[in-house]
């Protein structure tokens, strides 16, 4: 077959599928590419550049993309102001959950093809947040937002503390439950958000209980206490389990996800120290409350650059998950030490 024929607009199916097929299977050479009308030529660079281009953007796309998401938000200076008559720890939890979910991005429920997928350090400490959130919400519902604990449960306090025990892995499909539609993780903590908005609102107009007895700080700051005591458990049984280990792809899983309920706990207490002001000052406790938020704040700010399990007594290999839960205990006793004090 001539290239007079081969570029003409006669010649046979079977001899457009052979030449098709032989083009498929190699790439022309530069002599014979130079034989190709000018517009034929034209169009081969261009899908020659094309694919050159879609390569490097798919090798750029996650790593790219994971640097540029990134982010493990602990910074202790965030602050959200309240309006007179509203709660400070109501306030910082609002703030808390849409700077995580619409300012960062929430991550932990990104599928396989968003480069969010492949972090795990941001998703931990996300969902280490939340999960701080959630635990001060449920004293909200069962203490701290009633007048005694047989007046009903405040109706928007009851919906956040639903809301917020959602799981954080949750994107708008869950196949393991059903092929329909969902309620995304994010669309969870944002209602909850808007719920913990109202019960501030109606706390401002008089139409809410934000209930400042010393009981009910003594039950919230024991209840927080004892979760902590929950989180050194599970950084205990990871030193142990795996301390010294070369390759060890879930201590930083477990430092972050401790980090971030440290850091939540941090911004909660800093800001119920506001709410109770008077009781603190009653009971002296300005100094062990400022010691105790000392220790959990220098807790959220651990961030190595590489999580290490190393051997406890090792001369060359830190433990930095032994780092972390040696400020995490000094600051649960410090909330024991508190809530014996409430308790006189």
């Amino acid at each position: 077959m001539t290239e007079e024929k081969l570029f003409s607009d006669d010649y046979t199916e079977p001899e457009k599928k052979g030449w098709l097929t032989r083009l498929r299977t190699r790439t022309p050479s530069k002599k014979h590419l130079a034989e190709f009308p000018v517009h034929r030529r034209i169009r081969w660079r261009l899908i020659k550049r094309t694919g050159a281009v879609l390569m490097i953007l798919l090798a750029l796309y996650y790593p790219v993309g994971m640097i540029a998401i990134h982010k493990i938000d602990d910074n202790t200076g965030f602050t959200n102001s309240a309006t007179k008559g509203q709660s400070h720890a109501v306030a910082i939890a609002t703030a808390l959950i849409y700077r995580e979910v619409k300012v960062n991005g929430w991550t932990a429920n990104d599928p396989f093809f968003y480069p969010a997928a492949a972090l795990d350090n941001m998703p931990h400490f996300q969902m280490g947040v939340i999960a701080a959130l959630s635990r001060f919400t449920i004293e909200l519902a069962d203490h701290i937002g009633r007048t005694r604990g047989s007046s009903p449960v405040d109706p928007d306090l009851e919906k956040a503390r639903g809301l917020l025990s959602y799981p954080g892995t949750i994107w708008i499909f869950d196949f393991s439950t059903s092929w329909a539609p969902t309620a995304s993780s994010e669309a969870q903590y944002l209602s909850a958000r808007r719920s913990l908005l109202r019960y501030n609102e109606r706390l401002a107009a008089g139409k809410a209980v934000f209930d400042r007895r010393s009981d009910n700080l003594q039950a919230t700051v024991n209840r927080i206490a004892i979760d902590l005591g929950s989180v050194s458990a599970q950084l205990d049984q990871r030193v142990r389990d795996a301390g010294g280990a070369i390759f060890d792809t879930q201590s930083d899983d477990i430092f972050y996800a401790a980090k971030g309920r440290l850091y939540g706990y941090f911004m909660i207490l800093r800001a119920l120290g506001r709410d109770y002001e008077k009781v603190i000052k009653e009971k002296q406790l300005e100094k062990a409350w400022a010691q105790m938020l000392d220790s959990l704040k220098e807790a959220a700010k651990l961030q190595p650059l590489i999580v290490r399990n190393g051997v406890p007594d090792s001369l060359l290999q830190p433990n930095h998950l032994t780092a972390q839960g040696f400020y995490l205990l000094r600051a649960r006793t410090q909330l024991k030490e508190i809530t014996n004090i409430l308790l006189k």
